[in-house]
């Protein structure tokens, strides 16, 4: 179900015919990713982002990706001029991950709401060197569900470089990148320019 369509911001209300299953920024979202024991896909944008338009429309409008989205993930959509401090947080995560930031923010956080990974556009079918924004999702649905471990290490290490001061979202910017040592690229993920200008950058998956 489509939560979107009682949202005030003109940004959420844009996505309220989505086949996504959106949920505004809750603690009943992150309820129902602990008793789903699903991830939670953040989707952060706003009203005059491009790229935010382009990946709406290339996935969260198609029924195929969103079913893929509602399997695996609680999906949240944050409008980034409601919620700056929202934004602010996961983008100095994004910062943290070596990226330059940009919109749309896709970050992919526990039940908690800490983030384990995170980038910008995905595009709906592999290009631009990048993966398939549905081959994203299956990959690191699997890694949560099948090793755990792995994502509790990608927090702590994403926590530690933030400087965490409280339970699930950081309150400072990230001040250190995290360690190219402790990183593993996702297959695909590179950095490409599109139509003249820079496209957004996918971060690797830490480890």
């Amino acid at each position: 179900m489509n939560r979107l369509k009682h949202a005030a911001s003109p940004y959420l209300l844009q996505h309220r015919d989505n086949p996504v299953d959106w949920w505004e920024w809750s603690d009943e979202a992150f309820a129902e990713a602990k008793a789903s024991r699903r991830p939670v896909l953040l989707s952060v944008g706003y009203a005059a982002c491009h790229w935010c338009h382009v990946m709406a429309h290339e996935s969260f409008e198609d029924p195929a990706t969103a079913a893929v989205m509602n399997e695996l993930f609680v999906n949240i959509k944050v409008d980034r001029e409601e919620r700056p401090d929202i934004d602010h947080v996961y983008m100095s995560v994004l910062h943290s991950l070596g990226e330059q930031g940009g919109w749309p923010l896709t970050m992919f956080l526990d039940s908690g709401g800490a983030p384990f990974w995170g980038g910008t556009y995905f595009p709906a079918t592999a290009r631009y060197g990048r993966p398939s924004f549905v081959s994203v999702l299956r990959q690191l649905a699997a890694i949560h569900q099948q090793e755990p471990e792995r994502i509790r290490r990608n927090a702590e290490a994403i926590r530690h470089a933030c400087n965490r001061a409280r339970p699930g979202l950081p309150a400072k910017p990230c001040r250190n990148p995290i360690s190219t040592a402790l990183l593993v690229a996702l297959p695909g993920a590179s950095t490409v320019t599109m139509a003249g200008s820079p496209a957004p950058r996918n971060s690797p998956i830490p480890v």
